[in-house]
C-alpha cells in the first residue's frame, strides 16, 4: 500500500493512512434497518439534566438516520411542539408519552411506555 499524498493546506498531519480518505468511513457500522412492527420503543418523560424541564424520549428505534428524522418530524407536528434526534433516540418537548404511545401504536410499531 502506497502512503497518501500529504497536502499543506488542508491541515492534516498524517504521514500514512492504511484506509485512505476518512478513519471513521472504514469503521462505520451498519445500521438494520427493520419495518416498525418489528421494532419495540419506550417512551418515557425525563426531566434529568434539563435544567427542570420535562422532556418525552423515544428509544429503540433501528432506522437510518434520515427516516428517523422524517419519523422526528411526524411526531413533532402531532405534539405542536420542537424536538430533537439525539443518538437514535427522539426527544420532544414536554410530557407527551400518552400522546406518542397512540401516534406510534398507529403507524404500526410496537410502543410501551416506560418510567413512572
Amino acid at each position: 500500500m502506497a502512503p497518501s499524498k500529504r497536502s499543506s493546506s488542508s491541515g492534516d498531519r498524517r504521514v500514512y493512512s492504511e484506509f485512505g480518505g476518512s478513519p471513521g468511513a472504514a469503521f462505520e457500522r451498519g445500521v438494520a434497518d427493520l419495518p416498525p412492527n418489528q421494532q419495540t420503543v419506550r417512551v418515557q418523560a425525563s426531566r434529568k439534566g434539563r435544567k427542570g424541564k420535562t422532556v418525552t424520549v423515544i428509544s429503540g428505534f433501528q432506522h437510518a438516520p434520515d427516516q428517523l428524522n422524517t419519523l422526528a418530524k411526524q411526531l413533532k407536528a402531532q405534539c405542536g411542539t420542537g424536538g430533537t434526534v439525539k443518538d437514535s433516540t427522539i426527544e420532544i418537548q414536554g410530557d407527551h408519552s400518552d400522546r406518542l404511545v397512540q401516534v406510534l401504536l398507529e403507524k404500526g410499531y410496537q410502543a410501551k411506555r416506560s418510567g413512572g
